[in-house]
């Protein structure tokens, strides 16, 4: 059966809401055979199941947060699935919630990269924003997972909203600070890194050093004995690619010179800093990240919140 059929025996199920024996007479044919065109419509790409799970809060844990460090917003999931890939599937879904609270028109929303990222873009709803405009703030991986790669998330992005991207076009990472340099002197870069400082809302997620959990890793660009490295010079995790010590202070590295796209110090400009990140093991990357007063807006979990709390001497009274 051709794609149009199956598209309108999907509309008939799930927009107008008759069953599948109602279907079935319609078409002169069995239930079971409905049922297989349902699922063939779903296979092809026809249908989109959209669950928006309830997403309960943590606002004891949020208000601590905002207390503590600079932060205008905490969003705090409660009650945090141990699954992390499930973890950071909720975290996209808050974080979507909090992005669409920023749209209006003609804003403009800079894009960084990596699976928190790609989870809030997957939750954001296809939601039209007159001139609007995504911008690629972080040169791109250029190999590993093009999902979670900053090109593909601002057009993924740009294509939802109806909006214009710009794409930064050049790699995240290079070979030296003078090709850094270079790239970035050159027009387009710098044109496009003019207009990633101007924007009203970044979307980021924060980078850790711990093997198990960094993405530069699994991008290739850096190996466990270079983690190391960076973990005895006094490394924490990463913001935009460039490693922060426990304050959030950037490290004077030449890793952290190296890296194509915005400066970290820019985010300080942007009204609106979105940042997601969870799980217990980034608390040391997050507190950085908040310290450097990089972050207007987290979104987190309780256990990651509690962690970076605790890491602060913080107490949170019940």
């Amino acid at each position: 059966m051709d794609d149009e059929r199956l598209a309108e025996i999907a509309s008939w199920y799930y927009e107008d809401g008759l069953d599948q024996a109602a279907i079935a007479r319609r078409l002169g044919c069995s239930r079971s055979m409905v049922s297989r065109y349902l699922k063939e419509a779903r296979a092809r790409g026809l249908v989109e199941v959209r669950i928006r799970h309830p997403l309960k809060t943590d606002p004891q844990l949020a208000k601590a947060l905002q207390s503590v460090f600079p932060l205008r917003e905490a969003r705090v999931l409660a009650d945090p699935p141990l699954d992390s890939r499930l973890l950071l599937r909720r975290l996209g879904e808050l974080g979507a919630r909090g992005l669409q609270e920023q749209l209006r028109p003609g804003v403009r929303i800079g894009v960084s990269w990596g699976t928190a990222v790609y989870e809030v873009v997957r939750a954001m709803p296809e939601l039209p924003v007159r001139g609007a405009q995504v911008i690629q703030i972080i040169g791109a991986l250029g190999s590993g997972d093009p999902m979670i790669d900053g090109p593909e998330l601002a057009r993924w992005l740009a294509e939802k909203l109806e909006a214009s991207v710009r794409h930064l076009h050049a790699p995240l990472l290079v070979e030296s600070e003078a090709v850094a340099q270079a790239l970035q002197q050159e027009r387009a870069i710098a044109e496009t890194l003019a207009v990633a400082r101007q924007v009203h809302v970044a979307l980021i997620g924060i980078g850790s050093v711990d093997p198990r959990l960094s993405s530069l890793r699994r991008a290739g660009y850096l190996t466990e004995a270079e983690l190391e490295a960076l973990r005895a010079a006094g490394a924490v995790g990463d913001v935009l690619a460039r490693a922060l010590d426990g304050e959030g202070n950037l490290l004077d590295l030449p890793l952290n010179r190296r890296v194509v796209g915005l400066e970290p110090e820019a985010l300080r400009r942007i009204p609106t800093v979105i940042a997601v990140a969870g799980g217990v093991a980034k608390a040391p990357a997050i507190r950085a990240a908040l310290r450097g007063g990089y972050v207007d807006v987290l979104v987190t979990d309780a256990e990651a919140a509690a962690a970076v709390l605790t890491l602060e001497g913080a107490m949170v009274h019940a």
